[in-house]
């Protein structure tokens, strides 16, 4: 993927990936301050409290457990708290992969602007194993608080 810089977004085709995009974390932060997006953290309730999260995101897991099983209430939760289907939301998990998803389902069930953050909250794992070193939201320095 290639970031746009002219517009902070990936150059994602909505037909190949199902969903609006892949948005950097900063323009997402910038989006949000702005308050013209709505971040919607898809990452377990554990990952959100011992790991970090956004200040002001909203929260509906999109896999539970530590087998990862997909939430089948996840859209039904969404619209709960977001009904406007036509809302930008910005979905974030830990490297970018399970909001891709997450994006796409709520895509397929009319949302409009549902984006996928890139690097995700920790970003991909780097040649020693570890998250965060290379890309991420916390890489990138953007807000976030740990319970």
């Amino acid at each position: 993927m290639n970031l746009r810089a002219d517009t902070g977004f990936y150059a994602v085709p909505v037909a190949q990936d199902g969903f609006a995009g892949v948005i950097a974390p900063g323009t997402a932060w910038d989006l949000v301050s702005r308050g013209e997006a709505v971040i919607l953290d898809v990452r377990t309730v554990e990952e959100r409290a011992y790991v970090g999260r956004v200040p002001g995101s909203l929260h509906v897991a999109w896999a539970t457990g530590t087998a990862m099983n997909r939430n089948p209430h996840f859209v039904r939760q969404v619209a709960a708290q977001v009904p406007d289907k036509t809302a930008r939301l910005l979905l974030i998990c830990r490297s970018g992969k399970r909001s891709a998803l997450a994006a796409e389902a709520l895509t397929k069930a009319g949302w409009t602007r549902a984006f996928s953050v890139a690097e995700g909250f920790e970003g991909e794992l780097d040649a020693a194993g570890q998250r965060g070193t290379a890309d991420g939201w916390r890489f990138h320095g953007l807000p976030w608080h740990q319970d």
